[in-house]
């Protein structure tokens, strides 16, 4: 999830920075990286982002999330299957795929499985009001509702400072 949130909230702008990006974040670039594959993937994040906008909050809105994510998935992933690179593991998706597919499998696979372990409601953006950036909740009481400590600090300066003006 870190992965999405990061190539959401940081927009980059050509196919070398998703690549640094997804080489800091521990994916593995094995294949060669081009401008067609920035573009599927930014195409991709603003799709992806959808999920987190969908109010899950309420049953019809954890229903959208799902939808959303089902839709994402059947497009994007494959069926499970063992893989033995680098010890066994899953891969859903097949091996000869573009680099922009395996980073899309990545992300929608990862998200289906945060909100079906953590909670539906644990994918969002910041409740700061000068922050758009998209969060994974991973705290352990499920109750982030801001991008990062800096965003939280912020709010709450700001709030500090109405109540005293009043």
């Amino acid at each position: 999830m870190k992965l999405a949130t990061r190539l959401a909230n940081l927009a980059p702008c050509s196919a070398e920075e998703i690549a640094a990006i997804c080489n800091e974040e521990g994916l593995i670039v094995d294949r060669p990286v081009v401008e067609a594959d920035y573009e599927e993937i930014a195409r991709f994040l603003e799709l992806w982002c959808a999920i987190a906008d969908a109010d899950a909050s309420h049953p019809e809105g954890e229903e959208t999330r799902a939808a959303l994510t089902n839709a994402l998935l059947s497009e994007y992933s494959g069926h499970p299957r063992l893989s033995s690179h680098d010890g066994w593991h899953l891969h859903y998706r097949d091996d000869d795929v573009t680099f922009a597919r395996m980073v899309q499998t990545v992300i929608i696979v990862g998200t289906a499985l945060h909100l079906t372990s953590r909670g539906m409601d644990r994918l969002g953006r910041c409740a700061s009001v000068s922050c758009t950036n998209v969060f994974a909740d991973t705290t352990r009481n499920g109750r982030q509702r801001f991008c990062s400590t800096r965003c939280n600090n912020r709010d709450a300066q700001r709030r500090f400072r109405e109540e005293h003006r009043k």
